[in-house]
């Protein structure tokens, strides 16, 4: 019975505590930035956000991200699991649809990507399409009073390749790519 107890006390050290401190003290070494959680601050030194969870912009002169049924609250991580079906989700979808081409006159219903008009898995998602991204530059143009064509250069800049050459489709940052639409003159 003691052998237990002392066994018992010396996987929960090891495996509670000293496991997850030496862990946590490699990621220190070895990456600081993403063991911090990938945070983006300004030029001041004030956090803004993080590369990995996903900002609510609703201003028109701002790239908008993905749908987050939670208003990307990370401590409510997950969305409704909800059918195509469900009556709660195609009215949230039919609003969310309304609203896009309302705030973006020139799209075409059939132009817009899903990643527009759905959550992703965590609520939490931090990128939307290439495409997602482009089919907005005529709005942030139009509101900011710059050429599309550099809006659309920031885009192309900010579009990452799939992960490992091949998962998941080309993707940008909406918060990276915000950052660099306020920077750009």
């Amino acid at each position: 019975m003691l052998k237990n107890i002392r066994l018992s006390l010396v996987l929960l050290v090891m495996c509670g505590i000293a496991y997850p401190l030496l862990m946590t003290g490699v990621a220190q070494v070895i990456m600081p930035a993403k063991a911090d959680g990938s945070l983006i601050k300004n030029e001041s030194g004030k956090i803004i956000g993080s590369e990995l969870i996903g900002q609510s912009f609703k201003e028109p002169g701002y790239f908008h991200g993905r749908v987050s049924s939670i208003e990307y609250d990370a401590t409510g991580s997950g969305t409704p699991n909800y059918a195509p079906s469900n009556e709660d989700m195609i009215k949230r979808t039919k609003k969310d649809l309304a609203t896009f081409l309302k705030d973006n006159p020139t799209v075409k219903q059939e132009e817009i990507p899903a990643d527009l008009l759905t959550n992703s898995g965590s609520g939490l998602d931090p990128n939307i399409s290439s495409q997602g991204a482009k089919i907005q530059v005529s709005r942030i143009a139009k509101e900011r009073g710059v050429s599309e064509k550099s809006i659309y250069n920031l885009v192309d800049k900010h579009t990452e390749g799939r992960s490992l050459g091949v998962f998941g489709d080309p993707r940008v940052n909406v918060l990276t790519l915000n950052i660099a639409l306020d920077q750009l003159k």
